[in-house]
């Protein structure tokens, strides 16, 4: 068969392969353009799933008649000019083949009206056929109307899933929409009934500071009272959003979004950061839930790797992967326990007396357990918590248990003066229950805390921080280990040599395809060393970098917590159990232990209340 030029509709539906997979694909594309327009509204009437119908509305700037015909040929595009504008791309569209793609494989109108135009113009595209534009009734705005996709290409159509699957899908890429951008109103309906609709309303989601109306409207109040704002901006990166917090975690990644300038996309590189930021915080098997939008210089990032824009590449991988996982890194730190318990004290309504009016809101230390009174208020042990900090750990994280400290027998000291209303975070414990759970008082109710998972994250975070304070040993291996590799493996550990010394790995290259072993980070040199080596090199090759020895460190570390962790049956004296829940709350993580379970769980009077029908 000769090489000959294709006809430009088939062109198109080869084109339409790539660009349109199903209905969701065409209201994307749509969708965005309307965005790119300037438009502040936008309507979506679909019916049977979009595969029937799929007509856009917008209220933005619209085409001019003249370019009509141009918007639905190929390559034909206002976005770029030049390859500069390409490398620095700001707008959602920019390849100019939607139009005609989506055009070749459905009835499409296009109809049109600039502001400053007396009337609209129609564009009607039959499977790629164009008809002459014709003036038509519309305000001010685009519409663009696709009906029978796939009509002429029946093998696509026949991929096509059940109704309510592809409107399960657009609804799934609006939301995303809906996150990212807040001050366009959004409305939705199917097969001729409203269906979902999203307020613009720009004015009182930036008083809120947070979004957290479009937030929890999309997410649900679960993800949106769970979510930890974060914000952080250096090297030229900038990085804010939200993220769960680690009790709030999911079964599967229906709840990950990212976006780069503005841009919904998936990156395996910012993916496998956020994950190894949650590493010892989640439950083995649970996924962690997010809203991160990354600003970067669009001439740092390649938007034209995909033909749907799915997917971006960053010129710097490494310094991106490296940012994103510090940063949530640092956040996740800061989930100490007893945080929300602080946070609910601080905004909770203040206590009425007598009349419905106002009462002081006061604890009286008297009343506070035996050994608890000497400076409880103002933040200063007794010498009893004192004597039983020392008896509980040992005087080293995660070292042998010792006695429990004897009560003191000399009366206590008359109590200090101090005017200060209000409990620690995890209040005070009150007793034991079933040698496993420590009970303390709190200022809005009962607070329950597993001592075992609270003091094995407290025993590991120190175990951590005592091996980050005195650097990563190396040990010399008494004879050099050859190690069997790929080609490309020996390759990324001759250009990452000065990364691997770093990591406590002194490798060279003596072969196309083999590596000599001289020296390994000491703490793991009984393990399989040469399975992490490979393991290193595989993270390397893919994402710029590697935690690969500091998570084979931190699992050591974490078993050695454990095993100093105090036990189920443990007696402790109120004392120790004080000074448990006084580590926690300065502890970073301690809301989790070791394996990501939680460590403490609250209850208000108000929840307790309703338990025994109190008020009813």
């Amino acid at each position: 068969m000769p090489i000959r030029p294709l006809p430009d509709i088939l062109v198109n539906q080869i084109a339409a392969g790539e660009v349109v997979e199903r209905p969701a694909s065409v209201v994307k594309e749509l969708v965005e353009n309307a965005i790119d327009a300037g438009a502040r509204r936008v309507d979506i009437d679909l019916e049977e799933g979009g595969a029937r119908l799929i007509r856009i509305r917008d209220d933005g700037g619209g085409i001019p008649a003249d370019e009509l015909a141009l918007a639905v040929s190929r390559h034909a595009t206002s976005k770029i000019a030049s390859l500069d504008d390409l490398e620095g791309v700001a707008t959602l569209g920019f390849r100019g083949e939607a139009l005609p793609s989506i055009a070749s494989v459905s009835r499409f109108t296009l109809v049109s009206r600039p502001g400053d135009a007396q009337h609209a113009m129609a564009l009607e595209v039959d499977g790629g056929r164009v008809a002459e534009p014709a003036p038509r009734p519309h305000p001010p705005g685009t519409t663009v109307e696709v009906r029978d996709l796939f009509f002429n290409v029946p093998a696509r159509r026949k991929f096509l899933k059940a109704e309510r699957t592809e409107l399960g899908h657009i609804e799934e890429w609006l939301r995303q929409l809906a996150l990212a951008r807040p001050d366009i109103e959004l409305r939705v309906s199917h097969n001729g009934k409203p269906s979902r609709r999203w307020k613009g309303e720009v004015d009182i989601l930036e008083q809120s500071g947070l979004f957290d109306a479009r937030l929890q409207e999309t997410l649900g109040e679960g993800f949106a009272s769970q979510a930890l704002r974060v914000e952080h901006e250096a090297a030229g990166l900038r990085l804010h959003g939200w993220i769960a917090k680690p009790n709030y975690s999911r079964a599967s990644a229906d709840q990950q979004y990212l976006y780069v300038n503005g841009r919904a996309v998936r990156d395996r590189s910012v993916a496998h950061a956020v994950k190894q930021a949650y590493a010892d915080v989640l439950f083995h098997g649970r996924q962690p839930a997010y809203v991160l939008f990354l600003s970067v210089d669009p001439r740092r990032v390649d938007v034209n790797v995909h033909p749907a824009k799915h997917e971006v590449r960053f010129r710097d991988g490494r310094l991106i992967h490296d940012f994103v996982y510090r940063t949530l890194h640092q956040a996740l730190a800061e989930t100490r326990a007893g945080i929300e318990a602080s946070s609910m004290t601080a905004h909770a309504p203040a206590a009425t007396g007598q009349g419905g009016q106002p009462a002081a809101m006061h604890w009286d230390r008297s009343q506070a357990p035996l050994g608890l009174r000497e400076g409880a208020a103002d933040g200063v042990w007794a010498r009893e918590a004192q004597a039983g900090y020392a008896a509980l750990y040992g005087g080293h994280a995660g070292g042998n248990e010792a006695t429990p400290a004897a009560a003191p027998s000399a009366p206590l000291p008359p109590l200090p003066e101090s005017s200060e209303p209000s409990l620690p975070p995890l209040g005070y414990a009150m007793a034991q229950l079933h040698g496993i759970y420590i009970l303390a008082e709190s200022a809005q109710g009962l607070i329950v805390v597993d001592m075992h998972a609270a003091h094995e994250r407290i025993g590991y975070e120190k175990l951590k921080r005592a091996h980050d304070g005195e650097g990563l040993r190396t040990q010399p291996l008494l004879v050099p280990a050859s190690i069997a590799v790929s080609e490309r493996e020996a390759e990324v550990a001759e250009r990452e040599s000065a990364t691997l010394a770093e990591l406590g790995f002194e490798v060279t290259r003596a072969g196309p395809q083999s590596l000599t072993l001289r020296a390994v980070p000491a703490l793991l040199a009984h393990g399989d060393v040469e399975a992490l080596l490979r393991d290193v090199l595989a993270d390397l090759r893919e994402h710029g970098q590697s935690r690969r020895v500091a998570e084979a460190r931190d699992e050591l570390l974490s078993t050695m917590a454990c095993h100093g962790a105090v036990r189920a049956n443990r007696r402790l004296t109120l004392p120790e159990m004080n000074a448990l829940l006084r580590e926690m709350e300065a502890t970073e993580r301690s809301g989790q232990c070791n394996h990501g379970r939680p460590t403490w769980a609250h209850f208000t009077l108000a929840e307790m209340d309703r338990w025994f029908l109190r008020g009813r």
